[in-house]
């Protein structure tokens, strides 16, 4: 079996971290027998070899979200002979020589159309939606409230769709060494304690939610710490702060090195995803695998993720969101139960469980047994 994937997106946070652990798991389990992986120039896939011949990187310069990635993608695939071609988001070449699949991660362009920072990325995002959608054998999605949507909003026939959960890495795990934490901590800059947010400032983060409600709670409580704020956003978010007179109790970090996010989880008092709507959430899972309780909105994916380890809230509601943040801070109790019932729950997501459900894909789509 020959597939061909575009990782492309690979230094992306949420499907760069999809694409990282599905590799990472595909080379530990042996199959595909090969895997010929599309990457951006400069990316680099994986840190160990994988078996030789196993797993074979081709650089694709093409920009993204141009018609030239369409048509380069479709000539990578033919030069390269793979029998199925894996899209892990929704920029799918129509004019592939092999079946595809694709995997769609929310519908998010859709449900916020207004959201976005160029006025175009709607349109262009439901016109490419719908053509992978029709292009594709199967449909991979991350969780049953994407396949909803896929569903409702796109007419994806339910017989095409297959939900296989993201997975969590080893390295998001309780800390064994406080002393070590505390020094990734100290070269960052933070101080605890911290609530912790882990994502961009796009308008379904509810940044500014989170904000009106963390502004509410007395500054014993700790500061806030937000990672994941890229160059572009970060200054615009630092006003955003200081405008609601919290400039030195927010700290907005500059880009958080990979390694050092599991650190970050570990000592935060609690990571706060107020999102108005999640495809998955990967920083729930990531806080709960580091045993750290979670505040979560109550809407999309979030709360089958969470599945009742974390503290569920109406995101649109400031009070709602401010009392479950001080409520846990003076709970100790509830902090541990969190903790214990997070670390459980995040047990049940693994990425070579997800490498071996995409593998089952793979086979059903090329007609091959087990």
């Amino acid at each position: 079996m020959r597939v061909g994937l575009d990782a492309r997106k690979l230094r992306d946070f949420g499907v760069g971290t999809h694409i990282r652990g599905l590799v990472d798991a595909f080379v530990e389990i042996g199959v595909p027998e090969e895997l010929v992986v599309y990457l951006a120039p400069g990316a680099f896939v994986r840190d160990t070899v994988p078996r030789p011949g196993q797993l074979m990187a081709r650089v694709e310069a093409a920009r993204p979200y141009s018609v030239g990635e369409l048509w380069r993608l479709a000539v990578d695939a033919w030069r390269d002979r793979v029998q199925l071609f894996h899209a892990p988001h929704y920029v799918c070449p129509p004019w592939l020589p092999c079946p595809a699949v694709v995997t769609i991660h929310d519908l998010i362009h859709l449900r916020f159309p207004g959201h976005r920072r160029h006025r175009l990325a709607p349109l262009y995002a439901g016109v490419m939606l719908r053509l992978a959608v029709r292009r594709a054998a199967r449909v991979i999605t991350v969780s049953e409230s994407t396949r909803q949507d896929l569903e409702s909003r796109l007419g994806v026939p339910p017989r095409l769709i297959r939900v296989i959960p993201n997975g969590v890495a080893p390295c998001f795990r309780p800390a064994t060494d406080l002393a070590a934490v505390d020094r990734v901590l100290e070269t960052l800059g933070v101080a605890r304690p911290y609530w912790l947010f882990v994502g961009n400032p796009l308008p379904h983060k509810n940044l500014d939610g989170l904000l009106a409600a963390y502004a509410g709670l007395p500054p014993a409580l700790g500061r806030l710490v937000l990672a994941g704020i890229g160059p572009a956003a970060r200054a615009g978010v630092t006003a955003g702060c200081a405008r609601r007179g919290l400039a030195d109790r927010v700290h907005v970090l500059a880009p958080v090195p990979r390694a050092a996010m599991p650190a970050l989880y570990q000592r935060a008092e609690a990571l706060v995803c107020p999102s108005l709507w999640e495809g998955f959430g990967l920083p729930a899972l990531e806080a709960m695998a580091c045993g750290t309780p979670v505040i979560a909105g109550d809407r999309g994916a979030l709360p089958e993720v969470l599945a009742g380890a974390g503290i569920l809230v109406d995101p649109t509601d400031v009070d709602a969101l401010r009392e479950a943040m001080y409520n846990l801070a003076a709970d100790g109790r509830l902090r541990a139960a969190l903790r214990d019932a997070g670390l459980v729950r995040a047990r049940a997501f693994s990425w070579r469980d997800a490498a071996e459900a995409t593998l089952a894909v793979y086979r059903e789509v090329l007609g091959r047994d087990a």
